[in-house]
């Protein structure tokens, strides 16, 4: 079998892929936020997900594939408050939907795990990396240091970052330098019922803390690949980079892989510019989930993929030829067992 090769987003190339042991991969994949439904555009980095992972099981690799559930920041504990439901009973409204669309999509389910669920584990790294100095309380909460990390912004390169001012301004709260992010949110009113009382203060959790926690609980300090979509490489998978390797003094992730997106005429797909689609929506206009599967397939991973009811269309009509042109080929392989088996021939 021939060497996988994968695409390094840390290093800019492909690289020969060498897991850290080789009898099982440890994968980690940024799951979703489960305040609303996912839409296509998002489950298009889960098929991509899925489909890596097939190949990593092609290669006979087992594959310990983990997936976070974020059940805790600002937009569950607004969305709660809107749909008048409790926290939980939000995320597990939207955890059981995304669910169910991964099995429509037939994506082998990776072992989820909630971000909750993981708060002890969170407090236990911040607390570390106070205790390390590259972290600092102010009257609202604990914020990581960026100038404290030698490395900051290799994967997402600085320009990027210079750029990206309005992706900062979403994490705005009292801190010394505008670009150092949240690793813990001191309680306030708006949090309602949503805090934990812990040894570094009550309040909960900042959104990059809760992956680096999830992942290195299961799959160690070092593991092999991280994937997500390209949106997520700064800032969130740059802040986790930066928290997890000043937390255990190693490399976090030897591979990096990032999937493009699922684009609109009017472009990205997203619930800010209201222009997202469901996959039940489209199941109701009369689609196979695996359709669009198919789809996904037809561009590369790392490139935009235009969505519209056209090219749907126009895959699942190209999926119902292969449906086809397998069926055929399975007939006349019956056919041709029966004219080979010597029994056959002599009855005939």
């Amino acid at each position: 079998m021939n060497e996988l090769k994968l695409y390094n987003t840390l290093t800019r190339k492909k690289e020969i892929f060498k897991p850290i042991n080789k009898y099982v991969v440890c994968m980690y994949s940024c799951g979703p936020t489960v305040w609303n439904y996912a839409h296509i555009g998002n489950l298009r980095t889960y098929l991509f997900n899925d489909i890596l992972k097939h190949i990593l099981l092609y290669h006979k690799y087992n594959v310990k594939h983990v997936m976070n559930i974020t059940d805790v920041d600002d937009k569950t504990i607004k969305q709660s408050k809107s749909e008048n439901i409790s926290l939980k009973e939000l995320s597990k409204k939207y955890e059981n939907a995304f669910i169910k669309d991964l099995e429509e999509l037939n994506i082998l389910k990776p072992i989820l795990t909630r971000a909750t669920e993981n708060i002890d584990g969170m407090v236990f790294i911040i607390k570390s990396l106070l205790k390390k100095g590259y972290a600092y309380k102010t009257s609202d909460g604990i914020y990581f240091s960026i100038k404290k990390f030698k490395n900051y912004g290799k994967l997402a390169e600085l320009e990027k970052i210079k750029n990206s001012k309005s992706r900062i301004r979403n994490d705005e709260y009292e801190k010394t330098n505008p670009k150092d992010f949240a690793l813990w949110k001191f309680y306030t009113k708006d949090d309602g019922d949503v805090f934990w009382d812990s040894e570094i203060g009550k309040g909960r959790p900042g959104w990059h803390i809760e992956c680096s926690a999830m992942s290195m609980k299961y799959l160690g300090e070092h593991f092999d690949i991280h994937t997500g979509a390209m949106d997520l490489i700064f800032p969130h998978h740059t802040n986790e980079i930066a928290q997890s390797e000043s937390f255990s003094g190693k490399k976090f992730v030897n591979y990096w892989l990032h999937s493009g997106f699922l684009t609109m005429k009017e472009g990205k797909m997203s619930k800010s510019l209201g222009n997202i689609l469901t996959l039940k929506e489209l199941e109701e206009k009369g689609f196979n989930p695996l359709s669009f599967r198919y789809l996904c397939l037809t561009a590369h991973y790392r490139k935009p993929l235009e969505f519209s009811i056209e090219n749907l269309e126009s895959a699942k009509n190209s999926l119902e030829r292969m449906k086809n042109i397998i069926s055929k080929l399975k007939d006349d392989k019956k056919i041709n067992r029966k004219y080979l088996d010597p029994k056959s021939r002599r009855d005939a």
